[in-house]
């Protein structure tokens, strides 16, 4: 896996956007590339600083894509083919998170850094038959948080953001995902505010 890794890293750095398209499409799917894409966008970023907004759209649109594709096999193969794959304690804590919070049971794993298991959550938000409009948002807004926090730390602190992330990527994907709700917190109460003014 390794070579391959290093294969598809090379040709996504000679492709551009488009390599980094197919690089998160491929981790969020049926490939694990753990952390090649936080790597590239932090390398494209600092050689062409002014493509930060094309780099972060290209990643978090081929995590959309790859994530979609994962979403329909949950849906399509329910509970059953997620069991098959994973731990049973993992399906049952994800499928709790899931009873409990709903969509936001995807939208805080796609933030979080590996080795955080996200794909689990992608197939069983199929399963749980989470609306693919809603499943869509939080994995745009996760994924394009995070790969935008990298991004300006790539314009920051250059090829150091990534022992910045090591250092400090739990405490920053925690930072995102406490403003994340708290937006989506003061949403809901201006939504109820203005359903009761009504």
């Amino acid at each position: 896996m390794g070579r391959f890794a290093d294969w598809i890293r090379a040709l996504a750095i000679a492709l551009g956007a488009p390599g980094l398209f197919l690089v998160s499409f491929l981790d969020s799917s049926f490939l694990s590339l753990p952390e090649i894409s936080d790597l590239l966008i932090v390398y494209m970023v600092t050689r062409r600083k002014a493509w930060l907004a094309w780099y972060v759209i290209s990643a978090t649109v081929g995590s959309m894509t790859g994530c979609l594709v994962m979403y329909f096999l949950g849906r399509k193969g329910g509970e059953a083919i997620v069991r098959r794959r994973f731990d049973t304690a993992s399906v049952d804590r994800a499928m709790g998170a899931f009873r409990r919070y709903g969509v936001l049971a995807v939208l805080v794993p796609s933030i979080l850094p590996p080795p955080a298991p996200f794909k689990v959550f992608v197939l069983l938000a199929g399963a749980a038959g989470i609306g693919g409009a809603r499943f869509l948002t939080a994995i745009a807004i996760g994924r394009g948080a995070r790969y935008l926090v990298l991004g300006v730390l790539a314009v920051q602190y250059g090829d150091r953001a990534m022992t910045y992330l090591h250092d400090h990527g739990v405490a920053a994907s925690l930072i995102v995902v406490g403003v994340l709700a708290a937006g989506f917190v003061a949403y809901v109460v201006w939504r109820r505010a203005r359903r009761q003014a009504a």
